[in-house]
C-alpha cells in the first residue's frame, strides 16, 4: 500500500457549513465537504449514477444529495443510499489546527487501463 502524502488544501472554515469546495487532481475532481457538525469528508466529485457534480449537491448529516437526480451518497463510505446502487471513491483527509490535509497518494496518477 502507498504511504499517505498529506497536502494542506486550506482552512476548514473556508468551506461553508453544509457546503463543499472542489480540488482538482490528475485523477479528476475531488469534492471536500464540511458538515453541520464541523466534520470534513472528501469524495470523487462525480455521482455514480450520471456523473453529476456532488460538490453542488445538498449536504445533510453525513450525506450529500446529487443535484441532478437526487441520489443520496454517504460522505463516510461513498456508497449510494436506499435502493440506489453505486459508489464513489473516498479520499482520506484529516483536520489539524483548523487546516484540511488531503491524502493525495491515490490522486497523483491516472489509473491503468
Amino acid at each position: 500500500m502507498t504511504e499517505p502524502r498529506w497536502v494542506d488544501i486550506g482552512p476548514l472554515d473556508a468551506i461553508p457549513m453544509q457546503g463543499a469546495r472542489v480540488v482538482k487532481s490528475p485523477r479528476g475532481c475531488v469534492a471536500v465537504f464540511r458538515t453541520a457538525t464541523n466534520e470534513a469528508f472528501a469524495i470523487n466529485d462525480r455521482c455514480p449514477h450520471k456523473g453529476g457534480p456532488l460538490s453542488q449537491g445538498i449536504v445533510h448529516g453525513n450525506t450529500v444529495t446529487c443535484p441532478l437526480h437526487n441520489w443520496v451518497i454517504s460522505l463516510e463510505t461513498g456508497a449510494a443510499q436506499g435502493a440506489d446502487k453505486g459508489q464513489v471513491r473516498t479520499i482520506a483527509l484529516r483536520v489539524e489546527a483548523g487546516r484540511i490535509l488531503l491524502d493525495i497518494s491515490t490522486l497523483s496518477a491516472k489509473r491503468a487501463a
